[in-house]
């Protein structure tokens, strides 16, 4: 049974403000890693963690996208989603509390994070959005640009 869903097309500046939104985000948090005092391997930990907390977010946002719109996802692989959003949100916590950082740098990370997976996730949905409408709704945005 498909459902039909009503995609309503993000604006350019939401559009804008997401990708920017998603390249500070990330950017806080590497140069955050840049210039901490810690370890290589801690470091290298922290990097992971975000990698894949963003997979895991853009993931689980396509899957419950493509559930939404009607298509077949597996159980498994739907659990599996859920699975790694918060095995990643566990990894960065356990690693914070263990952490040897201030207070307010433990902070840092975690808003950063929060900030780029959420940035990850709009950026993944507009995509699809500006997707799902087809090539003739962006030639006519593209023209009625050119006109202005």
């Amino acid at each position: 049974m498909n459902k039909q869903v009503l995609i309503n097309k993000p604006s350019k500046a939401f559009r804008m403000a997401s990708v920017a939104m998603l390249v500070a985000g990330v950017a806080a948090f590497l140069i955050g890693l840049a210039n901490a005092t810690m370890q290589l391997n801690e470091k290298g930990y922290y990097l992971a963690v975000l990698l894949f907390g963003l997979f895991s977010f853009v993931s689980l946002q396509k899957t419950i996208r493509d559930k939404m719109e009607g298509q077949t996802i597996s159980k498994p692989y739907f659990m599996m989603c859920w699975a790694a959003v918060g095995s990643a949100i566990a990894l960065l916590t356990v690693g914070l509390v263990n952490a040897e950082l201030l207070l307010s740098e433990k902070g840092f990370y975690a808003m950063a994070f929060l900030l780029s997976g959420f940035a990850a996730i709009t950026v993944q949905k507009n995509v699809r959005d500006v997707m799902a409408l087809g090539d003739d709704e962006v030639r006519e945005e593209a023209d009625l640009e050119s006109q202005s």
